[in-house]
């Protein structure tokens, strides 16, 4: 990078010839996975940022990668290629890097070997279900956007009994307090006693939506489940686990071209300390539409015993194994049968 010397202390300033050459340090440090671009820009605002050497105070300068560059004095590497990984979110856990109310943050419940990710949108306190993390800024950025146009979809239980013509406004897009939403693609799924089951589908992720929206047609959420963003779905990852999507997966659905498309998809364990809360009816329980259950061996169909006997099935004493008897003119088959041999083994009597 050409700089000049600064005149007031703020840092280098890029060359008027080469102004055009790299890439903002902002957009470097996100790739990096250093932090997302806003939080660069602050850590740049802060003077955390030295770029060959020299403090930096504004996020308006371009680098290349011959550059070197520092963060609280730590070298900031090469970027790694573009990850992402799925997670099942539980409720309880705030989707921020830090909460000044103290609240448990999904970063202080996911595995420790992770590397620095950021989340792909989010998902308030009490909603539950699929989150993406990506430890490439540019991927949660590109992601975010509304014009990717990637459909979100959600199962809400909702307490009330909705109609179609509750729901109609949803469909056509709705305002509330004064914020326009967009339509959403909205479908009963069921009715089950006081609650309802719905699917809902999203192309935005405006601040408590799904929620607000509903309470404006005389509904009140009481689960909120997201079961796929775009293409990427929930599936049957259970609550707490992370798994990382497949390079080749990740190059194809966002058109980037990958130095090393290999990898292979890690479904690392939980480290969320409290069990899934699950009751019966729940969402993914008997008779309840939702996410598939994973069967085990327990709920295997035990074997069949008594009862029909298969088609061609061997009978009497050739099913337990045992030949009839033939030599000696000792009697086989059943009690009271006339002998098949003479005594002195002279073969059978001829009939008259």
């Amino acid at each position: 990078m050409n700089t000049k010397p600064p005149s007031s202390g703020s840092g280098p300033t890029a060359d008027s010839s080469d102004a055009t050459k790299g890439d903002r340090i902002a957009k470097v440090l996100s790739r990096a996975g250093i932090a997302s671009r806003r939080e660069a820009e602050r850590m740049i605002e802060a003077g955390r940022v030295r770029v060959n050497g020299e403090q930096i105070t504004s996020p308006a300068l371009n680098v290349t990668p011959e550059d070197k560059i520092t963060v609280d004095n730590t070298p900031v590497g090469a970027p790694e290629p573009p990850r992402i990984w799925l997670y099942h979110k539980p409720t309880g856990l705030v989707t921020t890097n830090s909460d000044e109310k103290g609240r448990e943050t999904i970063f202080d419940a996911l595995p420790e070997d992770m590397p620095r990710v950021m989340t792909v949108g989010r998902l308030d306190l009490n909603s539950e279900g699929l989150l993406l993390l990506t430890n490439d800024g540019g991927v949660k950025r590109k992601l975010e956007l509304p014009s990717t146009g990637w459909l979100r979809r959600y199962r809400a239980r909702v307490n009330g009994r909705p109609t179609d013509e509750m729901l109609e406004p949803l469909r056509k897009g709705i305002t509330v307090e004064g914020e326009q939403f967009q339509p959403m693609d909205v479908t009963l799924d069921r009715q089950q006693g006081a609650n309802a089951w719905l699917t809902i589908g999203l192309r935005e992720g405006r601040n408590r939506e799904i929620r607000r929206a509903m309470e404006a047609v005389g509904l009140t959420v009481n689960r909120l489940i997201r079961v796929s963003y775009g293409p990427f779905q929930l599936g049957e990852l259970k609550t707490g686990e992370v798994e990382e999507l497949r390079r080749k997966v990740v190059r194809d659905q966002l058109g980037l071209e990958l130095e090393d498309p290999t990898g292979t998809a890690v479904k690392k364990p939980t480290s969320v300390r409290r069990p899934p809360r699950r009751k019966p009816g729940g969402f993914g329980g008997a008779g309840q539409p939702g996410m598939p259950v994973e069967r085990s061996d327990d709920d295997a169909p035990p074997p069949r015993r008594g009862g029909g006997k298969a088609k061609h099935a061997p009978r009497g004493k050739a099913a337990t194994g045992k030949a009839p008897a033939r030599s000696g003119g000792r009697p086989t088959g059943k009690p009271g049968a006339r002998p098949t041999a003479r005594p002195g083994g002279k073969g059978p009597k001829p009939r008259r």
